[in-house]
């Protein structure tokens, strides 16, 4: 049946991450499993009347907040991540003309000044001579010290936030990453940058970014650091839920996000990735999977088919088939917690739309729009249905969704 399904359906790139690189502010950093603008907008005109306060649970790179912002509507966000939390709430504020004028005056003089020197500091991450050729490096570490004495570290300072998100788009940009994988992966060749070409292209960069904040948002967005699963103690009143949480695919944030992480200073060694990748629902970065062998459910009434598709994946013959079975259930039992502590800051009547796709381990389905589906179900919310987004550009029999439910 879901071959024949798949016949009738589209990739869809337009519903993807790939939508957004040409749109201003939504195209600053490329993360992977972002989603589009253009659903979130389609979504927003279903679901919200005017004054419809909207939540993110699961901010990302805060499209959502950013959509709803861009169309006059006020929202908060979440995320475990504090790189994801300052770079959504520098792309969700509003700039003056006059700040963003003397921040380029001010980094371009910066930018003239800076001398090529022996690298003072590079950023710990393993194997770094993998992702940059020495010289590049060099050029790159030069500028992040000259920059550094001119304007504050990432933090509240948005208008110098500019700065580095700048900077971070040049890293990736000189780097070997290349994105023709999934996530991530390496070009075969390191390019030796040299200096006037970089400094020229963060210069683009830099223009590209102020250029598109001179336009203002009607609305508002505020992205907190929290924790999905734990969201007691909020004064929150949430008319709308739009949201894509990570998929049970063991496609780790952490990995694309730490070349930024480390030169923003967010991170600083690997069992930090490791930690926050713990945290995380769906993180299975470094030691977040041998962490898995000790973990313990703290439900035991998730769907049956949840059950069935875990007991599958322990029974294949892979060697790691009984971790990859725990991953699996911790994901949905942590997505159960999500689900049933989100209660107490909905609106009666508050709509919900969680975009998530299906996954497949040694060839078993995880079906998780029907488990997620029955979990809304199972903890009191009504008129649970499900759209079939699009077919996923990846495994045969992959799609992505959209669970609805409203909280009554």
């Amino acid at each position: 049946m879901q071959s024949e399904l798949e016949l009738n359906l589209e990739t869809r790139t337009d519903y993807t991450f790939k939508y957004n690189k040409n749109l201003g502010r939504h195209g600053w950093l490329r993360l992977t499993p972002a989603y589009s603008v253009k659903l979130v907008k389609e979504i927003i005109k279903k679901d919200c009347a005017n004054g419809s306060h909207i939540l993110d649970p699961f901010a990302g790179t805060s499209t959502t907040g950013l959509v709803s912002a861009e169309l006059g509507y006020d929202s908060s966000l979440f995320d475990i991540n504090p790189f994801l939390v300052w770079l959504g709430n520098t792309k969700c504020k509003n700039f003056s003309e006059d700040d963003l004028s003397n921040l380029l005056e001010e980094v371009n003089e910066a930018i003239e000044n800076v001398a090529l020197e022996e690298p003072s500091w590079v950023p710990p991450i393993y194997n770094i001579q993998r992702w940059w050729h020495d010289e590049t490096l060099q050029v790159l570490s030069s500028m992040r010290a000259q920059l550094s004495i001119r304007f504050l570290e990432p933090g509240n300072n948005y208008c110098h936030n500019l700065v580095w998100i700048a900077f971070s788009r040049l890293i990736i940009e000189t780097s070997s990453a290349a994105f023709n994988h999934t996530s991530m992966s390496f070009k075969e060749d390191l390019i030796s940058y040299e200096f006037n070409h970089i400094k020229n292209l963060f210069k683009e960069i830099l223009n590209h970014i102020i250029s598109s904040c001179r336009t203002n948002l009607s609305g508002t967005a505020e992205v907190h650091l929290k924790d999905s699963r734990d969201l007691s103690a909020l004064e929150l009143s949430v008319d709308t839920v739009i949201t894509s949480p990570p998929y049970p695919n063991r496609m780790s944030y952490i990995r694309e996000l730490r070349p930024y992480m480390y030169w923003a200073k967010f991170l600083n060694n690997a069992n930090d990735a490791s930690v926050l990748d713990w945290s995380a629902i769906g993180g299975t970065w470094g030691t977040a999977t041998s962490n898995l062998k000790t973990w313990k459910p703290l439900n035991d009434n998730l769907p049956p088919v949840l059950y069935t598709a875990c007991e599958m994946i322990k029974n294949s013959e892979d060697k790691n088939a009984s971790l990859m079975s725990l991953y699996v259930h911790k994901y949905f039992d942590d997505m159960y917690e999500h689900i049933k502590n989100l209660k107490p800051i909905l609106k009666s009547g508050a709509k919900l739309n969680y975009i998530i796709g299906n996954s497949s381990f040694y060839g078993i389905f995880v079906h998780s729009d029907l488990i997620l589906s029955q979990i809304f179900t199972s903890l009191g919310y009504e008129n649970v249905s499900v759209d079939i987004i699009r077919k996923r550009n990846t495994k045969k029999g992959l799609l992505e969704f959209n669970v609805r439910a409203c909280y009554a």
